[in-house]
């Protein structure tokens, strides 16, 4: 980040600062006490269980030069706002305009995370780019990302997430993207949104939002997308496999046991693709990088390089050998997509063992949760050979599983990750495959660390 003076930071965000303050100049901003550098803009913001403010003094120690704060203190030199939070969105949103880097935004359903990945690899070469690390997709990871660029960064891929009316259309007020990619419209968050209609009318914003001539980056197999390409003045882009009228179509697509190939034609090139990783579901996000990358004038070579060294992160479909089994842990979130698209993962592995889906509850359903489990587990009854869940919503996954098919002995549903993890290391088997998968409250990465261990001793 350049520096900048309190004075300005404070007219950026509507605050006050004390006259023998107002040239002090900071080199950085940050909202957690334990990462502050010295010279630093400490952001107190007030959480459901903590206080910034209650840690100023720690921030002063590692040597912030000033603080954000929404009450005085006498500690630091401060910027006096009604509310932290908005303060620091409002100070991330005028420092992107100000550095005048490009932004490309990425929301969606289900693939956010992955596509980013994939869309920074591709452009990485090119550009100097940075990135949202993890999941800082929210109302203070966007503005934590935005302060943190390098200082002559020229471009910025973001994620921006949401599971409340709103808030897209004010992340978007500040990442203003001159580029919008959409990745689906699923049914994660449709307890607070409503319906699909709600989700895609609340995804939309991220070209409503923008007072720029934003790019819309769409996929166009899915209806809702595709519905709304003649609505509006932004320009629109389609990425697809199912519908030939998009503007980039991947083909030909072979699913192999270390990744998947396909064919690319749109835009006025046509080369093919290989990514390391399984899934059909992965040909939509390398076609949402693909499509970005040849927007932005990169060679299709460089596309094909990148996106063949992609590796997922953290812990989001890693496959891996482990005492004589094969593991997929995709334990990061889940929703009825990406578990179908997890399910078919396993369904797709070769062995001569069992296949064993281990799943637990898809939260934020609200009134589809039911249903959307029991299907789920009728899906299960197809592409696995046993099934375990944990969760109060998944013990409608075992009942779907069983009217599918499934015979009752091998579909079991546990209370706690002990009991899954000590029945699972009894039945489990050299040649195994087990996918491990749930939304991120179920913390399944639990449950499997425990089988690990208990296997590793069997």
């Amino acid at each position: 980040m350049k520096e900048l003076t309190l004075r300005k930071l404070a007219d950026w965000c509507g605050g006050t600062v004390a006259p023998e303050f107002e040239s002090i100049v900071v080199s950085g901003v940050e909202s957690d006490s334990r990462k502050v550098e010295v010279g630093d803009l400490f952001v107190a913001l007030r959480g459901e269980r903590v206080d910034g403010f209650d840690f100023i003094s720690s921030a002063k120690t590692l040597g912030a030069a000033a603080a954000l704060v929404s009450r005085k203190t006498e500690e630091l030199p401060c910027i006096l706002v009604p509310d932290t939070l908005k303060a620091y969105g409002a100070i991330a949103k005028h420092y992107r305009e100000e550095t005048n880097v490009k932004v490309v935004g990425i929301t969606g359903s289900v693939g956010k995370t992955t596509t980013k990945e994939m869309i920074a690899g591709v452009l990485s070469r090119d550009f100097k780019l940075y990135k949202s690390e993890g999941n800082h997709n929210n109302d203070i990871g966007l503005p934590m990302t935005i302060m943190d660029m390098p200082e002559g960064t020229e471009l910025l891929v973001a994620e921006l997430g949401t599971n409340h009316p709103g808030e897209i259309a004010y992340l978007s007020e500040i990442a203003q993207p001159d580029y919008a990619v959409i990745t689906n419209i699923g049914t994660t968050h449709i307890e607070y949104l409503g319906s699909r209609e709600g989700i895609l009318h609340e995804k939309l914003d991220i070209l409503r939002a923008s007072l720029k001539k934003t790019v819309g980056i769409f996929n166009g197999d899915e209806p809702l997308l595709w519905n709304v390409r003649g609505l509006g003045t932004h320009k629109k882009v389609y990425f697809g496999i199912e519908n030939p009228s998009c503007d980039v179509v991947a083909s030909g697509i072979h699913e192999m046991e270390d990744g998947v190939r396909f064919h690319v034609s749109g835009l006025r090139h046509e080369f093919e693709l290989y990514v390391p990783a399984l899934g059909r579901h992965m040909v939509y996000n390398a076609l949402a990088a693909a499509t970005v990358g040849l927007l932005l004038g990169v060679k299709p070579e460089t596309i094909q390089n990148e996106l063949s060294i992609f590796r997922n992160t953290g812990m989001r479909q890693k496959i891996y050998e482990k005492n004589g089994m094969t593991i997929i842990e995709d334990c990061y979130n889940a929703g009825p997509e990406s578990t179908e698209a997890a399910l078919g993962v396993l369904a797709s592995i070769k062995t001569k063992g069992r296949r064993i889906a281990v799943l637990g509850d898809m939260l934020e359903l609200g009134n589809r949760s039911s249903a959307e489990h029991y299907r789920i587990g009728r899906l299960a009854a197809q592409k696995a050979d046993m099934l375990f869940t944990y969760g109060e919503h998944s013990v409608r996954t075992v009942t779907g599983a069983i009217t599918g098919g499934m015979s009752p002995k091998n579909a079991e549903h546990f209370d706690t990750h002990e009991d899954l993890a000590r029945l699972l290391k009894m039945r489990a088997a050299e040649g195994d495959v087990i996918l491990f998968k749930g939304s991120r409250g179920m913390k399944m990465e639990r449950a499997l660390q425990l089988f690990l261990e208990d296997s590793e001793t069997k």
